[in-house]
C-alpha cells in the first residue's frame, strides 16, 4: 500500500509532461494556408515543406557568394515568381528574431544581410535554434546575378 502514492504520483507525472509535450505540435499544421511573404520578415513555411527547404514554387539560386558568412550558416537561396523575389534561410535563436534586407543591387550581384535582432533587455529565453525562411523583393528579377550573402547581430 505504501508504493500506491508513489506509482499513482509517477503516472500523474508522466501524463503531465506527456500532455505538455503533445501541446506544442497541437498548433503546428493548424492554420488557414500559407502567408504572403514580406520584404523582411520570415514567411510562414508551406505545408509539406520541411524548415531549411526550398518551396515547392521556388528555384534554387546557382551564383552564390557566402564567403562572409559564418560556417554554420545556412546557404539555402531561391527564387520565387518572376525572379523579383529572393528566398533564403535565416537563423535566429532564442529571443531573437531573424530578418534579411537587400543592401545593394547591380548588374551583377544582389547583395542580401541576414540580420538577427536580439532584445536590449536580459531575460530568460529559450536555448534552441530556428531557420526561418525569409524572403526580400527585388527591383529587377535576379536573372544571372550572383546573390552575395552577410550576416551581423543587433540589440534592439
Amino acid at each position: 500500500m505504501r508504493h500506491i502514492g508513489t506509482v499513482v504520483g509517477t503516472g500523474v507525472l508522466l501524463l503531465v509532461i506527456s500532455a505538455c509535450g503533445s501541446a506544442q505540435n497541437a498548433g503546428t499544421g493548424a492554420g488557414g494556408g500559407p502567408t504572403l511573404p514580406t520584404a523582411t520578415s520570415p514567411s510562414e513555411v508551406p505545408p509539406g515543406v520541411a524548415p531549411g527547404e526550398i518551396p515547392p514554387d521556388g528555384k534554387p539560386v546557382t551564383k552564390l557568394d557566402t564567403n562572409a558568412l559564418s560556417s554554420e550558416y545556412p546557404r539555402t537561396v531561391w527564387t520565387q515568381g518572376d525572379g523579383k523575389t529572393v528566398g533564403v534561410i535565416g537563423q535566429e535563436g532564442g529571443c531573437g528574431k531573424a530578418s534579411a534586407s537587400v543592401l545593394e543591387q547591380s548588374a551583377s550581384v544582389v547583395k542580401i544581410e541576414l540580420v538577427e535582432t536580439l532584445p536590449l533587455d536580459k531575460k530568460a529565453c529559450t536555448m534552441d535554434i530556428r531557420f526561418p525562411p525569409l524572403t526580400v523583393q527585388l527591383t529587377e528579377p535576379l536573372g544571372e546575378r550572383t546573390v552575395a550573402l552577410t550576416s551581423r547581430q543587433e540589440q534592439k
